[in-house]
């Protein structure tokens, strides 16, 4: 728990975004049945804690957990759904009917009457930021949404610090997520979680593995956050790999464990698209990393720019 975000939950969230089936993003499909697979393994876990949003899959991830929801006829005891207000994704308009509608949709989706976690989600790609804090704007409706008890806490996901900081100065959030900006190979988001850490805002740590090569490895994954990767962007996750091989320990344990043991971060985000990399995660997590390799990896040089910066946005 933090002073703003009144929820106990695992240091693991599960990201689902991937089990929507989005190969514009993950260069990959995920079939129904291998994504339910995948959610009933999160929901016989350990973990209590799964992150979704209406525009993931333009609504298949949330449906698909809803499928495994209505199937258990409900949700397991003391779990808590993390899902996002999106903009239209036609027309960008992210106004207070758009955000009714999408939580509407979401929770008819889910399978729910109402969700622990709630964030406004990529405010950046909306049509503007004064349609969403205005009167009228999806922001306003969010923390009514709070008070009329449809969930519990209120989020900002969001992408670049630019857009994130102000509104996280202005407004009051109980959580944040970020995603890509705080890994082994990338700080961009210090500031901003040394911020939240002032202030009692959860920090959700969303995709330590840099889109997923520090857990699939350069050799097989040639992308980083989320985009076709070149040789010089790989070069750093080959250095944490060279480390990693010298102490034999999977690099995805080390990136994983950066997230997990900082005191500043609530909960670490790790995208899991079939039943495996449930089981997986968990092992990594409890990895016995060496001090040896800890020191060698606060070694290498770090980047702060925004890691996203080229990246084409897809939502399916």
């Amino acid at each position: 728990m933090t002073p703003r975000m009144k929820l106990d939950v695992s240091k693991i969230c599960f990201g689902t975004s991937s089990l929507s089936s989005m190969p514009d993003t993950y260069g990959y499909e995920v079939s129904p049945e291998r994504a339910h697979a995948t959610v009933r393994a999160i929901f016989e876990s350990a973990i209590n804690f799964l992150d979704t949003s209406r525009i993931y899959g333009f609504g298949r991830s949330e449906g698909r957990i809803g499928d495994v929801i209505r199937e258990r006829g409900g949700l397991p005891k003391n779990f808590v759904i993390s899902t996002k207000l999106d903009r239209d994704p036609k027309t960008n308009r992210f106004d207070a009917s758009q955000a009714r509608r999408s939580l509407e949709e979401s929770l008819k989706a889910l399978n729910l009457d109402r969700v622990q976690l709630l964030h406004l989600h990529d405010p950046e790609h909306a049509n503007s930021l004064a349609e969403i804090t205005g009167p009228n704007g999806a922001l306003p409706t969010l923390i009514k949404m709070k008070e009329e008890g449809l969930c519990d806490a209120i989020g900002l996901a969001a992408g670049t610090l630019d857009v994130m900081m102000p509104l996280l100065k202005d407004w009051e959030f109980d959580a944040l997520i970020t995603h890509n900006r705080f890994t082994l190979v990338n700080r961009n988001a210090t500031p901003m979680i040394d911020f939240a850490a002032s202030k009692g805002i959860a920090v959700l740590n969303a995709a330590p593995y840099a889109g997923g090569v520090l857990a699939k490895g350069t050799d097989s994954f040639k992308r980083y956050v989320y985009q076709e990767a070149t040789a010089e962007m790989l070069d750093p996750v080959r250095r944490v790999e060279a480390a990693c091989a010298k102490h034999g320990v999977p690099p995805g344990a080390v990136a994983l464990q950066f997230s997990l043991r900082d005191p500043r971060i609530t909960a670490t985000i790790c995208g899991v698209s079939k039943p495996e990399r449930v089981r997986e995660t968990l092992e990594w997590a409890d990895w016995k990393i060496p001090d040896a390799l800890w020191a060698e990896l606060k070694a290498l040089p770090f980047a702060t720019d925004d890691p996203e910066a080229t990246r084409q946005y897809s939502a399916g």
